[in-house]
């Protein structure tokens, strides 16, 4: 896969995070903080997951280390703008990083020891289409809890970001 295609999936990811705390904005702090019947509790915690993978990835691509021993934690982050802001610097990060690579770094090989001790052999590529993957699936979480508090995000498909998306 080309960087450039990559490139096009992280605006996708961008747009569908913005649309996701845009919504989440609106929630109140008790929403915000509470817990729910998710695989990473509420709101919140489900917002940290997002944002804390994006972040884990991201060092293992610059550095081949793994830091899901630092986890961001939910209660790092008592208001939504305090965790809005973490969104802002991760994502500067990673477009800062996604800017330095190359078609061939897409199709080279992350070779890494995960957390479990398993040594893993992934193709680039495979690893930020997992990253934006990833992000679909517990945005979609937020967006049902969103939704149940009365801040729908709208629709997230895909195929709503390039009616909307600007070249």
């Amino acid at each position: 896969m080309k960087i450039k295609d990559i490139l096009f999936l992280y605006e996708y990811n961008y747009w569908a995070n913005k649309k996701i705390l845009a919504a989440s904005a609106g929630v109140t702090q008790e929403q915000f903080t509470a817990s729910a019947n998710f695989p990473f509790g509420g709101l919140r915690g489900t917002l940290v997951h997002i944002v804390d993978a994006e972040r884990i990835w991201r060092v293992l691509f610059e550095t081949r280390i793994v830091t899901e021993d630092q986890d961001l934690v939910a209660t790092d982050f008592p208001t939504f703008e305090s965790l809005e802001q973490k969104f802002r610097k991760e994502e500067e990060l990673m477009r800062a990083y996604l800017a330095r690579l190359s078609d061939e770094v897409m199709d080279s090989h992350l070779r890494y020891e995960a957390s479990s001790g398993i040594q893993r052999d992934r193709i680039m590529w495979h690893c930020h289409v997992h990253l934006v993957n990833h992000g679909t699936q517990h945005r979609s979480e937020a967006a049902a809890l969103l939704t149940d508090y009365g801040h729908s995000p709208g629709e997230l498909d895909f195929t709503v970001f390039l009616n909307e998306w600007k070249k």
